[in-house]
């Protein structure tokens, strides 16, 4: 099951908006967090005091807790690869290496005997996966996660990213990475604030739509928010947000009659298995509501890319049928137009695939 995950900064937060923010975020569904060590400047002993007390609370919700590491940190505190008590002593489960080994250290470090998950930078189109994978790790405890790129214009590009990632998919190993809140006066672990996504792309998207390219590209387990701290109202959208598929928003027009805002918002929806290039069709809702009448109340002369058309009873047999224009069509005079996707999720419908399944939500 795919999670979403929050981050926090020890080093540059009060306990209690941390704590707080956990608690909010746990209402909201997530389940996992990526706390950061690489710009910690302080003792072993006062980052324990700092750490301890909040991954402990953070288990009790429910929480994994990710700790983002690199080898100098490992000497600076004096830890060796094969022991690693000191995370399992400030309540983390598992350790993201922002920098890694030579890979034996690695799959050595997925055998510990505190059973920590060892977290893998997947942001290196290199071998570094297959050659821990030569060394015959303990493959259930070994994740991948990608970094995030508080400059601008210094994100992945979306075809990079999917082939980095396809090196760890081929194994079978959870991934992660990174969206980025749009909320003003966020902050990450480093001075430069011009957002924390992974792909480029997201930089300015809002926070729920890069999620749900993520759902549409399918090859991401968590998705974590980068920043803090998000908006309530961001958050909120994320609330019973659907992670098992992608959910389109969409403007409804006025005066949709009941049958047609159900089969929009109450149907589970999947693209034909012989696609077409001009449309999504959602064919069950024919089936179901066959000898229904189906009127004619909204024909445009033009429909546009993202337009929601339900067919009417002068479709013959096609009554009843969902699509949803792929491109700019001449409509027939038969075909009603119900509503539309919105603007900024348009791109997400070049991600559905024959048989994908999909569903929509109103827009506030």
């Amino acid at each position: 099951m795919k999670r979403l995950g929050i981050s926090i900064y020890p080093e540059k937060s009060s306990k209690k908006e941390i704590l707080d923010y956990i608690d909010l975020s746990s209402e909201m569904g997530f389940s996992r967090i990526f706390s950061c060590l690489l710009s910690v400047n302080k003792s072993k002993d006062e980052i324990k005091k700092d750490f301890i007390e909040i991954n402990k609370y953070a288990k009790s919700k429910g929480f994994e807790v990710i700790v983002d590491v690199a080898p100098n940190i490992f000497s600076n505190l004096g830890i060796s690869y094969n022991e690693l008590e000191f995370f399992d002593e400030i309540n983390a489960d598992g350790v993201r290496l922002d920098i890694g080994f030579t890979g034996n250290e690695e799959a050595i470090m997925t055998f510990n005997k505190y059973n920590l998950k060892i977290e893998i930078n997947m942001s290196n189109n290199v071998h570094t996966i297959d050659t821990i994978m030569d060394y015959m790790p303990n493959r259930y405890n070994l994740y991948g996660c990608h970094n995030f790129y508080p400059h601008i214009y210094s994100g992945l590009n979306l075809d990079y990213f999917i082939k980095c990632t396809e090196r760890f998919l081929k194994y079978g190993i959870k991934t992660a990475a990174f969206v980025t809140s749009q909320n003003k006066n966020t902050f990450g672990p480093w001075p430069v604030t011009q957002g924390l996504p992974t792909l480029e792309m997201h930089r300015f998207l809002p926070l729920d739509v890069q999620i749900k390219h993520f759902l549409a590209i399918d090859c991401i387990d968590d998705i974590l928010i980068s920043n803090c701290y998000p908006s309530y109202e961001e958050l909120n959208s994320l609330k019973n947000l659907d992670m098992r598929l992608i959910t389109f928003d969409v403007e409804m027009k006025k005066d949709v009659p009941e049958v047609e805002n159900d089969i929009v918002f109450k149907e589970l929806h999947f693209n034909r298995g012989d696609k077409s290039e001009n449309m999504i069709r959602s064919t069950q809702s024919r089936l179901k509501y066959k000898g229904y009448e189906f009127k004619l109340f909204n024909a445009p002369e033009i429909i546009k890319r993202g337009d929601i058309v339900i067919e009417s009873s002068k479709y013959g047999h096609y009554a009843g049928e969902l699509q949803i224009a792929l491109k700019e069509m001449k409509n027939t005079g038969m075909s009603n137009v119900v509503g539309k996707v919105c603007d900024n999720e348009i791109f997400l419908l070049d991600y559905i695939k024959p048989w994908q399944k999909f569903k929509f939500r109103k827009k506030d």
